[in-house]
């Protein structure tokens, strides 16, 4: 378990100082380039760039469908923009990828912040803001000053340069102290603030942004200092050729948009998964899912899944827009990716038929590739939830249940299992790595809600139709059946 120190000494000017310069020397545009040399001649000769990262959601991790993550993203380009392959390990905390990174590796790209007074290394220019943000647990009274501070019990990630902004504010406030562990990520952290193993914590916004669904329990508190940098980290001893090639290409990407296009789809959204309003839902039902019943009923007559099972799905994941677009690419009605459409069949992503055909074969083709063992509705949850999260996480989450001494057939069990991926303690041990595995647990949860409540919907239709002698369907979603919020108010 990763224990945290309980430290942490003053801030000295001399530092400041250094690191005031490093910055304006790292600022400066680069007005000229060296010829290719030492690394980067390296990297060209032997076709391939080597990398050392993280597992984590703002870095690397294996997505729904294969490999994803903001700085992926960044490091896959780069490599196109080279001409040359990538390799990565992501086996790294941020302390281990610097020092990794002066040994062997051509960079490491682990979001870190810009600091030159790390020795042997040099930085890209800046890629990324990192505002420093206090949250804190649930409950406490509101932390909206640095006064409200006392007493807390905080903690925060070393190396990642919130324990630098912490230092500063010690400054000014020698009373401030805090526990920092270099062998936590973000989700652990926020997890030891929901359950009180610390009162408050020290992070980004944006990485907050993107976990605090999945700790309903962490507060926002107010921002801490001054934005720091995030900046690609290169072994000083391979010359300047490769750094400035990393800066040549990040210009590029910021003076295009594709830079600020990248940030919004990864970290400029954090509710997309949220439960929609009661209100919102019905005017759904009444306004959207008349247009598309009819082919969630196709599609379950050809996959054998409930109709309503596959709306509820729909509307999970676009609620009933065909034209939905997620910030990561998938699109449509019932939101396939670009891989999961072409294995589909499906042409055109936003034709409401082709989606919900599409999304219902591929539902049943996961579920059919589960193990025999698996059976009832476990099987259906499970599939469901790989049909967020990918099979590859769902197996690992299977694996972590049983050495817990759970049943791994069991989606009561794997459900407990799933946010473990979150966990470095867990996901480094696991074939496929980081997974926001808090996501499919609430994904199910939700689909299991809306699918309740369009079938109490739908049995309440048939029973209007009936008492009022209707023949079957002209009740169904049309203005002339029963009131849909009558029908629908004893379970709100």
């Amino acid at each position: 378990m990763p224990q945290f120190d309980s430290r942490v000494p003053l801030s000295r000017l001399r530092l400041a100082a250094l690191l005031l310069l490093g910055v304006i020397l790292c600022l400066a545009p680069y007005r000229h380039f060296e010829p290719p040399s030492g690394l980067l001649e390296a990297v060209r000769q032997r076709d391939f760039i080597s990398i050392h990262t993280r597992n984590t959601p703002t870095t690397y991790y294996e997505g729904r469908h294969g490999p994803t993550g903001f700085e992926y993203e960044l490091m896959r380009h780069f490599a196109d923009f080279l001409g040359v392959s990538l390799t990565l390990d992501a086996r790294h905390h941020i302390q281990s990828a610097l020092d990794a990174v002066r040994q062997e590796g051509d960079l490491a790209a682990a979001a870190l912040p810009l600091d030159l007074t790390q020795p042997d290394l040099i930085y890209s220019r800046p890629i990324l803001d990192l505002q420093p943000l206090l949250v804190y647990r649930r409950g406490l009274p509101p932390v909206d000053s640095t006064e409200d501070l006392a007493g807390l019990t905080i903690g925060t990630i070393r190396g990642s340069g919130t324990d630098r902004v912490l230092r500063e504010l010690q400054a000014e406030h020698p009373e401030l102290g805090w526990r920092e562990s270099s062998d936590l990520e973000v989700a652990e952290l926020l997890s030891r603030v929901e359950s009180g193993s610390l009162d408050a914590a020290v992070v980004f916004e944006h990485q907050f942004r993107i976990n605090r669904i999945f700790f309903s329990g962490v507060e926002r508190g107010f921002p801490l200092g001054k934005p720091l940098s995030m900046a690609w980290a290169f072994p000083a001893k391979g010359g300047l050729g490769l750094q400035q090639e990393a800066n040549r290409f990040l210009a590029g990407l910021q003076r295009q948009g594709l830079l600020d296009e990248l940030i919004a789809r990864h970290f400029g959204h954090d509710d997309y998964l949220e439960y929609v309003g009661a209100r919102t839902f019905i005017a759904h039902l009444n306004e959207r899912l008349p247009d598309y019943a009819e082919l969630f009923r196709e599609a379950a007559r050809n996959t054998g899944f409930d109709w309503k099972l596959l709306a509820a799905l729909g509307y999970q994941e676009s609620h009933w827009d065909p034209e939905a677009t997620s910030p990561t690419g998938v699109r449509g009605l019932m939101m396939l990716t670009q891989p999961t459409a072409s294995e589909m069949g499906v042409s055109d992503r936003l034709d409401p038929a082709q989606s919900v055909d599409g999304g219902a074969r591929y539902l049943r083709q996961i579920k059919e590739r589960l193990p025999e063992s698996i059976q009832g509705e476990d099987r259906l949850y499970m599939a469901m939830a790989a049909y967020n999260v990918g099979l590859g996480h769902l197996y690992d989450a299977r694996t972590i249940a049983g050495e817990l001494g759970g049943n791994p057939d069991s989606w009561k069990d794997v459900r407990e299992a799933l946010p473990l991926l979150q966990q470095h303690e867990w996901h480094s041990k696991t074939r496929h790595g980081y997974a926001r595995g808090g996501e499919p647990v609430i994904y199910v949860r939700n689909i299991r809600r809306y699918h309740e409540i369009l079938t109490y919907v739908d049995r309440s239709q048939q029973q209007y139709l009936q008492l009022n002698n209707l023949p079957n369907g002209e009740g169904d979603g049309d203005s002339d059946g029963a009131p849909l919020f009558d029908i629908i108010s004893p379970l709100l």
